[in-house]
C-alpha cells in the first residue's frame, strides 16, 4: 500500500515539479484529513521538507502541498522521549512545528531519511534529540532502507532475553 502511495505522490506532485520523493509519513491530526510529511531532493539538490494534504474529488485521489521547509533551514529533531513508544516529535525550523506521526517506528524511519538526506547533500549539523540513537544512527548495523522491520526484530529479541531471563530459576 504505501509503495503505491508513493508512487501517486510522486506522479501527480513531485515528478511534474522535477522532485524525487525520497520518503514520506503518515501524520494524524484531529480533523478527519490525511496529511503527510515528505522528503524530497530537487534537480539542483535541494532537500525538501513538504507536508501535503490528501483529499478526494469524486473516485480520484488528489494531494496538495500546503508548506515547505527547507533540510538546511532545520535546526532541531525533538523525538519527546527516547524511552517512550511514542509518534509525537517536533521540528524546529524558524519556528517549532509539533507533529503526531501514525506509528512511531515511522517517526524513526523520517528521522533517519532526513539524517540521511543532510548527510548527503547539506552536511550541517542538526540536532536530534530525545531518540534511541540505536535506531536513528544510519551508520548502525540495525539502520537500512529496512529499518523498520529490523527495529521490530531487534525489539522481539529483547522481548524474548526478557522472557527466558524470567523463567530460569533464581539462585
Amino acid at each position: 500500500m504505501s509503495s503505491l502511495l508513493k508512487e501517486d505522490l510522486e506522479k501527480q506532485l513531485f515528478k511534474p515539479k522535477g522532485h524525487a520523493l525520497f520518503e514520506f509519513i503518515e501524520i494524524l491530526c484531529k480533523a478527519k484529513k490525511r496529511f503527510y510529511l515528505c522528503a524530497s531532493v530537487t534537480t539542483s539538490e535541494e532537500v525538501h521538507i513538504s507536508l501535503v494534504k490528501h483529499y478526494r474529488i469524486g473516485l480520484d485521489e488528489k494531494y496538495e502541498i500546503t508548506r515547505t521547509w527547507y533540510l538546511k533551514d532545520l535546526e532541531v529533531i525533538d523525538g519527546k522521549e527516547a524511552d517512550a513508544d511514542n509518534s509525537f516529535f517536533d521540528m524546529q525550523f524558524d519556528k517549532t512545528y509539533r507533529w503526531e506521526a501514525y506509528s512511531c517506528a515511522s517517526k524513526y524511519a523520517f528521522t533517519r531519511s532526513l539524517i540521511k538526506l543532510n548527510k548527503m547533500y547539506i552536511k550541517k549539523e542538526i540536532r536530534v534529540v530525545n531518540f534511541d540513537e540505536t535506531y536513528v544512527d544510519t551508520d548502525a548495523i540495525w539502520s537500512s532502507n529496512n529499518g523498520d522491520c529490523l527495529v521490530m526484530l531487534r525489539i522481539c529479541f529483547y522481548a524474548s532475553n526478557l522472557l527466558c531471563l524470567s523463567l530460569c530459576p533464581m539462585p
